[in-house]
Formats: C-alpha cells, structure tokens, sequence
C-alpha cells in the first residue's frame, strides 16, 4: 500500500511541469500557434528560475523569473512567426537548439566548469488541515507544494475561459478562421502575440518548477523531454484543459512508475525503464494522434493583406 500511495504521490508532483508546459502549448495552439519549442523554453526557464532562487533564496522570484526568460526567448519565435510569416516548425525547434544551448553557457559562465553541484531549497509543502488527513486523496492533492494547488486552479481557468466567456471564443476564433475573425474586428495579430507571451511565460513556468519546487539543482536535461511529451498531451486531451489534465496525469504516473521500477532492483538495464514514457507517448499518437484535429488555422500564416 506504501508503494501504491508513493507512486501516486509521485505521479501528481511529476504531472505538475508537465501540464504547465501542455497548457502553454493549449493557449498557443488555440490561436493557430504550433509551438514545437517547448522544450527550449522550458530549459532557459529551469536555468532562470534556479539561477534567480540560488541568488535571492525565493522560490516565487524563481518561478517568475522563469517565466520572463520564458516569454521573452519565445518573442523570436512569435516575430518570426507571426510578423514575418515564417514556418512555425523551424522556429520552434530553432528555439530547441538555441534555448538549452544558452543555458548551459550560462550556467557554466556563472559557476565555471569544475564547480560542485550547486543546490537550493525547494518550496516547501502547505498541508491543508482536515482535508489533508483524508485517506489516499488526502496526501495527494491536499499536502502538495503551492504551484501544485495554482496550477489544478488554472486548469479550471482554462476550461472556464475557452468555453464560457466571450473573449476565450474570440481567442479560439483566431485558431480557427483568422480572416473571418478580423472581419468582426478582432485584432489578430495582438491576440497572436498574447497566445505567444503566455505560451512562453507557462513553459517558462513549467522549467523553473523543476529546478525550484520538485528538484533542487539544475543539471542540463533536466527537461528531459517533457516539451515532446506535452504536444502529445495537447493531442491526447483534445485540446480541451480536462482532457490534458488526464493525460498529464497519465503521463506523469508513466514517469512515476518508471523510477520506482528503476530502484527495485529487479535487475533489468535501467535504459529500458526509462523509455516507458516515451513508449506511452509514440503509442499515444499512433492510437490517438491520427484521429484528431486542431484548430484549423493551426501553423498557417496570417497577412492582413489577404483578408
């Protein structure tokens, strides 16, 4: 029962960066924006985040420093994308070598080459009386750090703002038709650069949250391949906030269960252990992935000439 309730325990903290990174990847995709960069900015916001908490002891000045490193690496993905009408894909994975490149020349500049593993102190849990002391759901979701709390809130915010207010349908119709979305005066561009500033900060978010609040150092890859995963979840939630929180969760209970298998010592290579979430996620998109479809104007230029 103590293995169970860890590994769950486990899925929860590890689903956390990983539905920051796909809901960033949720608010761009909504606006016809196909950001494949995701890794990169999640890498520059893990390196961010720690650097700001290791220099002022605060988590939270770690968290939004990450998320500014965030939005501000992704504004040379939303002018070349957006202004200049260049290929989204290029960008994005432009924005995948450069982002964790940079990092790990910064990191290096700040501590040298030889230096010591350096660590700060990760943001503490806040229990919440009663609810906490709940058997198995208690530990789960009611003893969790801050951002845990914060980020299931900005799931509801999600789903609240694309289905039941006016301007997430606005928002959603620059995803869908941008020309005709113009015609009702809705300013395209800016809510392109919106869906860009946001996607970048959460992804930034979504790093810093690795390095400030599950680990406590940074190391390079400690993304670990989460910006792939998360256009994954995108696609396996249905580009809906409930559904991508399903499949963070799932996600992140494959992650949870590939270490607790890697500690015990059942003596198979710890390799193949590690490919259980990739695995779950090329099988995801082969099941899956064929049968959905985004916004229709999802990775396609817009030129306020042609309207």
């Amino acid at each position: 029962m103590d293995w169970i309730s860890s590994l769950l325990l486990a899925t929860v903290r590890l689903a956390i960066p990983l539905l920051l990174i796909s809901l960033a990847e949720l608010y761009g995709q909504r606006a016809g924006m196909v950001n494949i960069g995701l890794e990169g900015l999640a890498a520059i916001g893990a390196l961010v985040g720690f650097l700001a908490c290791y220099i002022t002891g605060s988590n939270w000045l770690g968290l939004l420093c990450g998320a500014l490193a965030g939005l501000l690496v992704n504004m040379i993905y939303a002018f070349s994308t957006v202004t200049l009408c260049a290929d989204h894909t290029v960008y994005g994975m432009a924005i995948n070598i450069f982002a964790p490149a940079l990092a790990s020349f910064i990191y290096r500049v700040v501590f040298g080459t030889g230096s010591d593993l350096k660590q700060i102190t990760t943001m503490p849990s806040i229990a919440i009386p009663g609810l906490k002391d709940i058997p198995v759901i208690g530990p789960l979701l009611f003893d969790q750090s801050p951002m845990v709390y914060l980020t299931f809130v900005l799931v509801v915010f999600t789903a609240v703002f694309f289905r039941r207010t006016r301007a997430g349908l606005s928002y959603k119709a620059v995803g869908e038709h941008p020309k005709a979305a113009a015609t009702l005066g809705i300013n395209v561009i800016g809510v392109k650069y919106i869906a860009c500033s946001i996607c970048g900060a959460l992804a930034g978010i979504g790093g810093a949250y690795l390095t400030t609040c599950y680990s406590s150092t940074y190391t390079d890859g400690i993304v670990a391949g989460r910006g792939f995963i998360a256009l994954a979840a995108v696609i396996f939630g249905r580009w809906s906030a409930g559904g991508i929180l399903l499949a963070c969760l799932f996600f992140g209970f494959c992650d949870a269960l590939q270490i607790r298998l890697q500690v015990s010592g059942i003596g198979i290579p710890y390799q193949f252990f590690q490919m259980i979430p990739y695995v779950a996620t090329v099988i995801v998109l082969s099941v899956i992935g064929t049968r959905q479809t985004g916004p229709r104007a999802n990775g396609q230029p817009y030129r306020k000439e042609q309207r």
